[in-house]
């Protein structure tokens, strides 16, 4: 695996730049905040502290990840996702 494409599979940063379109004025505000960020296939984790300085995270999964977690419930379709015939014999 080539360094590019590692990078490609996770993104991290130590700092978010917000940008929100104000609906009242239509005006443009940036934000920079000390969060955490981290980017997988999985999804997205934000990270930092609460005002009483404790740990907190916001997590966003991806639709695969969600998929994943749906499979492990049992609530999944009932076929394999392999095309595997020992299986199905």
């Amino acid at each position: 695996m080539t360094e590019e494409t590692e990078l490609l599979e996770k993104i991290e940063a130590d700092e978010v730049i917000v940008e929100v379109i104000d609906k009242n004025t239509g005006k443009l505000f940036r934000r920079n905040l000390p969060l955490g960020y981290l980017e997988t296939g999985n999804g997205i984790i934000l990270s930092g502290e609460t005002f009483d300085g404790k740990p907190a995270e916001i997590n966003f999964l991806s639709d695969a990840a969600l998929a994943k977690i749906t499979d492990l419930f049992g609530k999944g379709p009932d076929q394999s996702q392999c095309d595997n015939e020992e299986e199905q014999g």
